[in-house]
């Protein structure tokens, strides 16, 4: 009854040697690996570069504080700068439709430590308390065009270095520029939590820490490249290259 099998099986393993010899994998080194990333567009076919981190954190009043910053780069652009636009809300006084009473947070949330060394995409939401809610999410958004498409920068500039505030009922907002990046950064009124969102050093963390009740908070960012069809020119290479490498003193 199993005879058809095994000579199935026979024949398939008399088959193997010759298969995997002419398909034999060939091993690469490390330093060819790396040469091999995907990592890089030539940067003529870039028509415009765009990121854009907004932050917002609302309370059990309706108060909402936050933030968005702006990037946007094409080859018109004289030198890279974060526009910061604040957002400041006043709420009713009322509890949110959640439900939830505008008390101190009285929530405990431990360990953590090692979110702040991750690489790449990190995004954390910790909760200590109810009827809250966190969304965190990155969008890349590829399009073609032949021209940038038209951006009037909005809000104040964000120099390297400089650290931007703002405060109301919801709690104590700060936008920094450092030489490793950009963080926006919420600290909660009432003890509700913390919220941290940061673009540095090739990453992104998006961390939420929710101690309270009735809390809703937003961490979005959006990367926006515009990519030209046609085969670039040689002056136009060096040009954008030049533009590229304006973002070095952000830290990118």
């Amino acid at each position: 009854m199993k005879t058809p099998f095994w000579l199935a099986m026979v024949c398939l393993a008399s088959s193997l040697p010759t298969q995997a010899e002419t398909f034999k994998p060939i091993e690469l080194k490390d330093q060819e690996l790396a040469n091999l990333r995907g990592r890089y567009v030539m940067p003529g076919r870039i028509v415009s570069f765009g990121i854009v981190m907004s932050s917002t954190w609302q309370n059990a009043k309706g108060d909402v504080i936050g933030a968005t910053s702006t990037l946007h780069v094409q080859q018109s652009t004289p030198q890279p700068q974060f526009y910061v636009s604040m957002i400041d809300e006043k709420g009713t006084g009322s509890p949110s439709a959640s439900g939830a009473a505008p008390t101190a947070g009285t929530g405990t949330v431990t360990g953590g430590a090692g979110l702040g060394s991750t690489e790449g995409v990190t995004q954390v939401v910790r909760a200590a308390g109810d009827n809250n809610s966190a969304y965190n999410n990155v969008d890349i958004n590829v399009t073609k065009a032949n021209e940038a498409p038209v951006v009037q920068p909005q809000g104040q500039v964000l120099a390297a270095g400089q650290t931007l505030t703002a405060a109301n009922g919801a709690g104590a907002l700060s936008v920094s520029s450092t030489g490793v990046g950009v963080q926006l950064n919420i600290n909660a009124s009432d003890n509700q939590g913390s919220s941290v969102q940061r673009l540095a050093q090739g990453g992104l963390m998006q961390n939420t820490t929710l101690l309270g009740n009735g809390n809703h908070i937003n961490n979005i960012t959006s990367l926006n490249v515009v990519m030209r069809e046609s085969v670039p020119t040689a002056a136009s290479l060096n040009g954008n290259l030049d533009q590229l490498k304006g973002l070095r003193t952000l830290g990118y």
